[in-house]
């Protein structure tokens, strides 16, 4: 249970949390380096990829990185993520299946919520922090309208975070915001120009 509380302080602390996706090994590679690079530690591989639980095996050996796994839509998956050495497991959807799974394990499960059902189903099977997914539909202020009447969820925000309006999340109440493709956008997976992306997203969380 200390491992799990650890992740969830990472998180919170960090607030940004890098979605990783590319086709397959070399390209998630690229991604990740860059992120290790500009500081940016958060670090969640999602399943699109191929080579997820590879690349899972060979970041979660970084102590400088917190990697865990995304699109994790069933336990064998999951299964699979965590033998390879995923700290938190990351869904577009609520599973009960896999939040029993995560708890048995001891894994922080953040599962994809968007209505007040979902989120307060989630907090039942001990989902200390949900995703809001995708974030684009409802909007900074919709973060605010859930914790009137759920003060005590943490969220995450994926979809709809970018430069511009990543203060007005946060603002909201958001605790920790996933950036995806927003990091890699206009860079032909450049080195240099992915670290700079994820270097100004950092800055405007500090």
């Amino acid at each position: 249970m200390e491992e799990k509380s650890k992740v969830l302080d990472n998180i919170l602390a960090g607030k940004l949390v890098a979605v990783v996706r590319g086709k397959d090994k070399e390209e998630g590679s690229k991604i990740i380096d860059a992120c290790r690079e500009a500081k940016l530690s958060l670090i969640e591989i999602t399943y699109t990829n191929k080579d997820a639980s590879e690349l899972i095996k060979k970041y979660s050996m970084d102590e400088e990185l917190c990697v865990g796994a995304g699109t994790v839509v069933n336990v064998e998956t999951a299964k699979n993520a965590i033998e390879s050495g995923a700290k938190f497991i990351v869904g577009p959807n609520f599973d009960e299946d896999l939040a029993v799974y995560c708890n048995e394990n001891e894994i922080l499960y953040i599962p994809g919520c968007l209505t007040p059902t979902e989120i307060i189903r989630a907090q039942k099977y001990n989902c200390k922090i949900v995703k809001l997914f995708p974030g684009e539909l409802v909007g900074p202020k919709y973060i605010r309208a859930i914790k009137a009447p759920i003060p005590d969820i943490k969220i995450m925000v994926t979809g709809g975070v970018d430069k511009e309006n990543i203060n007005q999340w946060l603002e909201n109440g958001a605790e920790a915001l996933g950036i995806g493709s927003l990091l890699t956008k206009d860079t032909d997976l450049q080195h240099d120009a992915i670290v700079r992306n994820a270097k100004e997203f950092l800055e405007k969380v500090k």
